[in-house]
């Protein structure tokens, strides 16, 4: 009995392990790395030097965000990409969830003329993950991370998952 115990977790455990895949290999089948990365512990160490853009749907920007980060939306709206008033050579860093919709996002950019972009390696996950503020839409510390789907949501470690 313990043998066939043991032998369905090993089963379970493999599975499991199979299908929760890191951020790391997300990244590496579904991004082109067409815009450069910026790690969370760079952006972290020189945060000020950057225009901070959250490319997430508007409900999850409200759940958390990074401190003086700046929603836009899933697509450059050249509405707010202009109150922003952006300079097109400006440090630029876009996140997302896990940094996928970013990256489309900073390749819109850059076809717009943006020269300095960087995509946030791992995102807001990352983010809170490597022990790092969010804020809520009061700009108080928060440990809610809306997390898009139960799918996207294993990727996230640490925090209180919001779908």
């Amino acid at each position: 009995m313990k043998t066939l115990i043991l032998v369905s977790l090993l089963f379970f455990s493999a599975g499991s392990m199979l299908a929760q895949k890191n951020i790391d290999a997300l990244l590496e089948q579904y991004n082109t790395r067409s815009i450069p990365y910026i790690s969370v512990q760079e952006l972290k160490m020189d945060e000020d030097t950057y225009t901070i853009l959250d490319t997430r749907k508007k409900q999850e920007f409200l759940v958390s965000h990074l401190p003086n980060a700046v929603w836009v939306g899933e697509q450059p709206n050249d509405s707010i990409l202009n109150t922003l008033s952006i300079s097109k050579s400006k440090p630029i860093v876009v996140y997302c969830s896990v940094g996928i919709r970013s990256e489309t996002f900073g390749e819109k950019l850059s076809n717009k003329g943006y020269t300095n972009i960087q995509n946030l390696y791992g995102s807001i996950f990352a983010w809170k993950d490597a022990g790092f503020t969010v804020v809520d839409s009061l700009s108080k510390k928060t440990n809610k991370v809306h997390v898009f789907s139960k799918v996207w949501g294993k990727y996230l470690k640490t925090g209180d998952k919001v779908y």
